[in-house]
């Protein structure tokens, strides 16, 4: 804070724009040994912590600076040795002895005498007008103690009037700007801009991922042409975008100041700069100022089978709704990024029982060389009988947070060769679609591995002639949002041949607004209003969904409002209550339909009082700051009461990014002959079917049927059980962030963000023609838990905090219909369970020894279940469905 306040007050000084008496760089006296304090500093606390409740450390040191030698043609081309000694580690803050993990250790005995000998060998830098020009080591030097050499170093990387350069050092080649005044500098550094060696990946979706803010401001004073202090700070905040309370701040602090000066070395006589390096020491050689990699080894940590065998339990599939599975699943992921292919084989074929799709769940999420080769070995797609297996390495491949070219290569390449099942064949299209999108929106597309994906895709599509193939590739299409893919959703969509038809449309309208030219919306139209053939109602519906939600005309919105009143009895229910829904939830439609409204002959009452029982409503499931969600119930019934199409979807949102965290589709055709009803105009020849869909986390996933012909409904409903159909069931690795973070002291952090979920959705449909009854039902149960770890290890000394979020959940919806008379009683009802939010912050600093302090802290609340509101005549209805079933209940038989 200091910092930026002496910042502001630089930027708006009146003083003159450099240094008063300098206009060339800092000059270091001859025959003078400057004794300056030393000391850098790292803390690591959430955003709002306190400085003296934070994990860190402080080095500090004595640093002897003394002029080795001047160019006798420029006064400002100087060599300057820097030796560092007295090193001492210590908390930065007063600690109780029995918290202080340094309390009676010695710097040799903390950072040992290897490594300490080499950080107090001198360093050379050839300083020009107060530029690092060059930066002269040893070489072979452990890089940890090289880059804290590189950090004091870069201190002296000083500009003595006010404007903007690019420069290199510790950090990379950065934008730094200078404000000068009298005998002080301020130096900003746009560490954003910083070019420097990164590993590590982000979150595909903005949404899951994590934001970073970072500072960085160096203060020098100056005295008689040389530096008297120097004090530089930065900081870095990282916050999970959903859930910022989920946070973490690392503040890294450097402090340089002249104590005292005394007499030094002579310089050495020359006019090369490399022969006076060699004469001053011939081992010097001249390393690059930029931070080196460092290579960290886990050590005490268990090997691979060892944790498998430790978490294994809580991966069985009775645990996978507790949020212990979801921690396990979290923690194997990091240990299976350092694994080998061959010992993630060893563990794939020893395991032969229930857990095993979790362990592919988790191997396949490592998103690892090794890992993906280890998969890829196992699984054998000639052998029809490992089918769970593979689906569930499909479907974590679609669910890949950060997934690459060579993933899309593999998953090509398994869809040329031989696979025995068809389902499993359709679910590699339907995936490689997906991998399609998530490398697109990476600017990937002209990867040669996407391009080869597309033009199977698009290719297969233009080609196929059987039903089976031309879905299969409608739905690659459907995750791949292909633009190119357009004129022929179009053709698909109004060639009006049931199913397919239905996924073209639903396809189109997955695309972005910018998408939906005039030519979409003239499909559309013609679809909805029938211009040219009959088409079915949930064609229909959704034509209508796709107009209103791309900035429809006066016209088109007027159109659709007086088809309301002309359409079949429940398609007309459904329509009403769409157009309501706009308006409740201020969708960016509702401003033209008002304006349309205040036309009399569109408004009103014989149009806008039409009953049944289809409905369409929205709702908002969280609000908050940083992120909300929100859901939406769409059902249209026959006009004989059966249910024709229940869509339930939930929306992710902040103000940059949107996800489609779930939808769920139920579809039934052709069931009117079970209760001698007469089909809706269009839908008299439609085979007797019903099947769901789904969608999760923007992937579509390969539609399961429930039943196809009236045969196969005639078998299923004597058998059934009444048991709910699994629709998807797993691990999914959902935020996945991993940075090194190099600070300007020469320390690296490291922030790690793991966010997954254990998830079950089921779903069913029941028939009872006695009762003359049908229930539809979908359950989502999930436990999810976020996870952060953010470290400065420096080998010989590692602080650090853990922050965590965990919750289980779970979401009902059930829509049950009693047909037995006209209009037919329908009660929607989705409900959430109460459910626990358990929030953890650990702190912690510990030494190689095993010598450690940690600080934990954790907060649990239990969120209250509650059944989300719907429009009051679902509420009304819904009472009288459930006095209804208690009138039978107590009914003779």
């Amino acid at each position: 804070m200091i910092l930026l306040t002496v910042l502001f007050l630089c930027i708006f000084s009146t003083y003159s724009a450099s240094v008063k008496g300098h206009n060339t760089g800092p000059r270091i006296n001859n025959d003078k040994l400057y004794k300056f304090t030393y000391s850098t500093e790292v803390l690591i606390d959430q955003v709002k912590g306190l400085p003296e409740d934070s994990a860190g450390y402080r080095i500090s040191s004595g640093v002897d600076v003394n002029l080795v030698w001047r160019n006798p043609n420029n006064d400002d081309d100087q060599l300057i040795k820097i030796m560092i000694k007295d090193v001492k580690i210590e908390n930065v803050n007063e600690r109780p002895a029995a918290k202080n993990i340094f309390k009676g250790k010695h710097s040799a005995n903390i950072i040992g005498k290897e490594y300490l000998s080499a950080l107090q060998r001198p360093v050379v830098l050839q300083w020009t007008r107060g530029k690092v020009k060059n930066f002269y080591s040893y070489k072979n030097q452990p890089a940890i103690v090289q880059n804290l050499k590189r950090g004091l170093a870069s201190l002296f990387q000083i500009q003595l009037h006010t404007g903007a350069a690019r420069e290199v050092d510790v950090s990379g080649k950065c934008n730094v700007t200078y404000h000068a005044r009298e005998s002080q500098v301020t130096k900003i550094k746009a560490l954003g801009t910083c070019e420097i060696e990164k590993t590590g990946f982000i979150s595909h979706n903005e949404l899951l991922d994590v934001s970073t803010k970072v500072t960085s401001a160096t203060i020098y004073v100056l005295e008689d042409s040389f530096i008297k202090s120097v004090r530089a700070e930065e900081n870095h905040v990282l916050s999970l975008n959903f859930q910022q309370t989920t946070n973490a701040k690392i503040v890294s602090k450097q402090k340089l100041e002249l104590k005292s000066t005394e007499a030094g070395p002579r310089v050495i006589a020359g006019k090369q700069v490399a022969s006076v390096i060699k004469t001053l020491d011939s081992n010097y050689i001249a390393v690059p100022l930029v931070a080196e990699p460092v290579k960290t080894e886990c050590k005490n940590c268990p090997s691979i089978s060892e944790h498998w065998q430790a978490i294994r339990k809580q991966l069985e599939p009775e645990n996978l709704s507790k949020a212990e599975a979801t921690r396990s699943f979290l923690s194997f992921i990091q240990n299976l990024r350092e694994a080998t292919k061959e010992e993630i084989l060893q563990i794939l074929r020893s395991e032969r029982n229930a857990v095993l799709p979790q362990l592919v769940d988790a191997v396949t999420s490592a998103q690892t060389p090794a890992s993906l080769e280890a998969m890829l070995e196992f699984l054998d797609f000639k052998n029809g009988s490992s089918s769970v297996l593979q689906e569930r390495f499909l479907y974590a491949c679609g669910f890949a947070s950060h997934p690459n070219e060579l993933l899309l290569k593999s998953l090509i390449n398994r869809l040329q060769g031989q696979i025995a099942n068809s389902e499993i064949r359709e679910t590699v299209t339907i995936i490689v679609g997906a991998l399609v999108k998530k490398l697109c929106d990476k600017g990937g597309c002209k990867l040669p591995a996407v391009v080869r994906a597309k033009k199977l895709i698009l290719g297969g599509l233009d080609r196929a002639k059987k039903e089976d193939d031309v879905k299969m590739y409608l739905l690659a299409v459907k995750n791949a949002l292909l633009p190119e893919a357009i004129p022929l959703l179009l053709k698909y969509a109004e060639s009006g041949d049931g199913p397919i038809s239905n996924i073209a449309a639903t396809s189109l309208q997955r695309y972005d607004i910018s998408f939906i030219t005039s030519e979409v919306k003239e499909t559309m139209n013609r679809i909805y209003h029938q211009n040219h053939k009959i088409y079915e109602k949930t064609l229909r519906t959704t034509a209508a969904a796709i107009i209103f939600s791309s900035n429809p005309s006066y016209m088109e919105v007027k159109n659709l409002l007086l088809s309301i009143g002309e359409l079949p009895l429940e398609m007309n229910k459904y329509m009403l209550s769409l157009v309501q829904d706009i308006l409740h939830f201020e969708m960016p439609a509702s401003k033209m339909i008002r304006k349309v409204l205040k036309d009399m002959v569109v408004h009103n009452y014989d149009r806008f009082s039409k009953t049944g029982s289809s409905s369409a409503y929205s709702g908002y499931v969280t609000r908050g700051p940083d992120a909300s969600s929100t859901y939406s119930l769409d059902i249209l019934y026959s006009g004989s009461g059966i249910l024709r199409s229940s869509n339930m979807n939930i929306f992710l949102f902040n103000k940059n990014a949107q996800l489609h965290a779930s939808q769920v589709v139920i579809e039934a055709q052709g069931l009117e002959s079970i209760i001698a009803a007469s089909a809706d105009e269009g839908e008299e020849n439609l085979e007797s079917f019903a099947g769901m869909s789904a969608i999760l986390f923007d992937v579509q996933l390969r539609p399961i049927t429930f039943f196809q012909g009236y045969g196969d409904l005639m078998s299923k409903m004597f058998s059934a059980t009444g048991d709910p159909m699994n629709v998807v069931k797993g691990l999914i690795l959902l935020t996945d962030y991993s940075q090194v973070i190099q600070l300007q002291s020469g320390l690296k952090a490291s922030a790690e963000f793991q966010g997954g979920l254990a998830i079950d959705i089921s779903g069913g449909m029941e028939f009872s023609l006695w009762y003359r009854e049908s229930k539809t039902s979908v359950k989502n149960r999930g436990a999810m838990v976020v996870a952060g770890n953010i470290f400065v290890d420096s080998f010989f000394v590692k602080a650090g905090m853990e922050t965590s979020f965990e919750t289980e959940a779970t979401l009902n919806f059930i829509s049950t219909v009693q047909f037995s008379e006209y209009p037919f009683l329908v009660c929607m009802q989705m409900d959430k369970i109460e459910s626990p939010f358990r929030q953890y912050v650990t702190k912690y600093e510990s030494l190689p020894s095993g010598k450690r302090y940690t600080s934990r802290k954790g907060k649990v609340k239990l969120l209250a279940g509650s059944e989300y509101p719907l429009h009051q005549e679902n509420s009304n209805m819904c009472r009288k469905v459930f006095s209804t079933e208690s009138d039978s209940s107590d009914s003779w038989f």
